[in-house]
């Protein structure tokens, strides 16, 4: 059963980040408001939502063939196929999954999120990331945080803006990992969209949702005192690790899969 999980009431008059996601990824649980968000949005938006999702898979995929059997995924979003759990029990049948998110549009679609093989284990936690260690400790009811685990910070941290600490957010989560766990991360950006400065982040303000898009070197503290696995600190289409490497195209993501010493 998903933990802490309430009835979901979800105000359709104001637009919701994960529902904006879904609507940039095709989906069809989204409402006017979020719709209306998502169209001020350069075109090119949906294309990085779908990178953003492809680095998703293989890194989830790259981490199960090497081992790691338990993953937390923070700020999980409303489901799209295949997500996290379905990736990595593929490979290993007994993984174990814990996604968490706070947005009230996800609860409903929780019972899909706990949909995984009988030999492995999902769980939805309704927590918020800004509080950390509550996070945590609803997270090691479910987790051996003894052995390895897989933290994802996908596309999440950069609607925490700079007064709601979101690097210590960050050390806070990896400080209770334990050695031999990863980092998978991806954060917006316009580095390699300079014509988009200010855009993105007028068009989410309209919908009263702050957002906060950052460059490389601030991108790169999130990761101190971590090893990043090779390709390194790159944006979301150069990340790849078998097979041969995704078509080169411009990104709106920094993304980075790091090991914890």
């Amino acid at each position: 059963m998903s933990a802490g999980v309430p009835r979901a009431r979800i105000d359709t008059s104001k637009p919701h980040p994960a529902r904006v996601y879904d609507w940039l990824l095709g989906g069809k649980d989204n409402y006017r408001v979020d719709q209306e968000v998502g169209q001020a949005l350069p075109d090119e938006t949906r294309g990085n939502a779908a990178r953003n999702r492809a680095f998703m898979h293989r890194a989830a995929a790259w981490l199960a063939k090497n081992g790691v059997d338990q993953f937390l995924d923070i700020g999980s979003g409303i489901p799209t196929e295949p997500n996290v759990h379905q990736i990595v029990q593929a490979i290993e049948p007994a993984a174990r999954v814990v996604y968490v998110d706070s947005d009230p549009s996800v609860l409903p679609h929780a019972d899909a999120l706990l949909t995984g093989t009988p030999e492995g284990f999902t769980d939805f936690l309704h927590a918020d990331a800004r509080r950390p260690a509550a996070v945590l400790e609803l997270a090691a009811e479910r987790l051996d945080f003894e052995r390895p685990i897989a933290l994802s910070l996908l596309a999440m941290l950069h609607f925490l803006p700079d007064d709601e600490d979101p690097y210590g957010v960050v050390r806070t989560l990896v400080k209770a990992l334990p050695s031999g766990s990863y980092l998978v991360l991806s954060h917006g950006t316009v580095d390699q969209h300079p014509e988009w400065k200010g855009k993105i982040e007028a068009a989410y303000a309209k919908g009263s949702i702050p957002l906060r898009l950052r460059s490389r070197n601030e991108v790169e503290p999130f990761f101190e005192g971590l090893d990043l696995v090779a390709p390194g600190l790159v944006y979301a289409t150069e990340w790849y690790q078998q097979g041969p490497a995704p078509k080169h195209e411009r990104s709106g993501l920094h993304v980075g899969v790091a090991r914890v010493p």
